[in-house]
């Protein structure tokens, strides 16, 4: 029978264990790879002149899982689409050392907090929670080395459903988990009737995230102002004003601005271009190297506009954009090519391939911070410097932009879109 539902699924969560010190370099991996294919998949999904939001975080989180258990022809094409080195123990390693400085984020900003309250400080810290599972067809026959490195590299168990009785049921389960994982931020990631009898696992990742900006915004502050929606005409929408430390810097045709959180180990980047029409042309020369440059600008006090959003866009199904970018046989293209033999065992009329990957984002900005979270399906089935301050410059964000919530000290991007309309 055709292999044909693996179900991977990411939810992007803010809040994060403690763990082990690690170096950004151990994290070096995997952030380039997020970014590199971030980069890739926003390209291929910034069509028309709506908002977006994605996670490559979650996604390559989840297809990361999953290459674990790719090998041959469909290893080959899964590396190289999305970015992965071939050697599994630095790969995943970094994966892991990359979710172990998130959890170690998050910890440190908890006891920041809590030591600021004594005096008076700020009192939210940073919530980021990461969350990987599989769910698993009772009776399956999986690679125990599979297994383990998923749960020792990405802390994912095991939790058996049995999706040949009740599909629908074991669909309602995972969902539930992941609703659960981003604070019911994320809903019904997988959409009815997407998985069925022949589905044999489901790999989740969830993640959420709530971070307070390192100096609020005063709500008071906030007032109309215009914004050129879509790039054309000029539309008042409520806008956030303050001075504020932030990266600067002013490029070729865009101007890079980045907006820290409150322990500056996070920060939030703006990509904008200098005409209100610039939005495409910025996107084509949109790069992950672009992307890393901005963990690393200089600040300065700015005089910054910026409009309230919040968007909650349908599950996307990346499959067909993932086969666009040349991962052909995990999909079974052309059938009877899939190979998963690493996470479990292939016969010519019983194997696994990927048959969708979903994915669903929640993003809001306001006064206080941000809250984002996501969540990715992969589904698989059988079948076969100093000086004289000066003043602090005035920028307006009032025409369509890019934006990333990034991870300073690896560069990973955990979420990246643009704005056109923040109505």
């Amino acid at each position: 029978m055709k292999s044909k539902s693996l179900i991977s699924w990411f939810a992007t969560l803010a809040a994060l264990c403690a763990a082990t010190s690690l170096n950004a370099a151990d994290a070096g991996l995997a952030a380039t790879a997020t970014n590199e294919t971030g980069v890739d998949l926003y390209r291929k999904l910034a069509t028309g002149d709506g908002n977006l939001c994605l996670s490559p975080y979650s996604i390559e989180n989840a297809l990361a899982m999953t290459f674990a258990g790719a090998d041959g022809k469909t290893r080959e094409e899964m590396a190289r689409v999305l970015h992965f080195s071939t050697n599994d123990d630095a790969l995943h390693g970094s994966f892991g050392a990359l979710q172990q400085q998130l959890e170690e984020m998050a910890a440190k900003s908890a006891k920041q907090i809590a030591d600021a309250k004594e005096r008076g400080g700020p009192q939210q810290p940073i919530v980021i929670t990461i969350a990987n599972r599989l769910f698993a067809q009772k009776g399956y026959e999986f690679r125990e080395k599979f297994l383990a490195l998923v749960k020792e590299r990405y802390g994912a168990p095991l939790e058996p459903l049995d999706f040949g009785k009740d599909a629908a049921g074991a669909t309602q389960r995972i969902n539930s988990w992941v609703e659960e994982q981003t604070r019911n931020r994320i809903r019904d990631l997988i959409p009815p009737g997407a998985l069925d009898a022949s589905t044999r696992l489901a790999l989740v990742n969830a993640i959420y995230l709530k971070a307070p900006w390192a100096k609020p915004f005063t709500k008071g502050s906030t007032s109309p102002q215009p914004f050129h929606v879509r790039g054309g005409e000029s539309v008042n929408v409520p806008t956030m004003h303050g001075f504020s430390y932030c990266g600067y810097a002013k490029r070729a045709g865009f101007t890079a601005v980045t907006l820290p959180y409150n322990n500056r180990e996070l920060q939030f980047v703006i990509l904008l271009p200098d005409d209100a029409k610039g939005l495409s042309a910025l996107e084509k020369k949109l790069t992950a190297a672009m992307l890393a440059e901005c963990a690393k600008l200089q600040m300065q006090e700015l005089n910054l506009h910026l409009p309230k959003f919040k968007f909650e866009p349908p599950t996307m199904n990346l499959g067909a954009v993932l086969q666009g970018l040349g991962m052909q046989t995990a999909f079974d293209q052309p059938h009877g090519s899939a190979n998963f033999d690493h996470l479990a065992p292939r016969t010519p009329d019983d194997y696994l391939c990927i048959s969708a990957v979903f994915h669903k984002t929640f993003i809001a900005v306001d006064e206080e911070g941000t809250e984002a979270a996501a969540a990715t399906a992969v589904a698989m089935a059988v079948g076969a410097a100093a000086g004289q301050k000066p003043e602090p410059l005035e920028v307006k964000i009032d025409r369509p932009f890019l934006y990333a919530i990034q991870h300073v000290p690896s560069g990973a991007c955990l979420f990246i879109g643009r704005v056109t309309d923040p109505r």
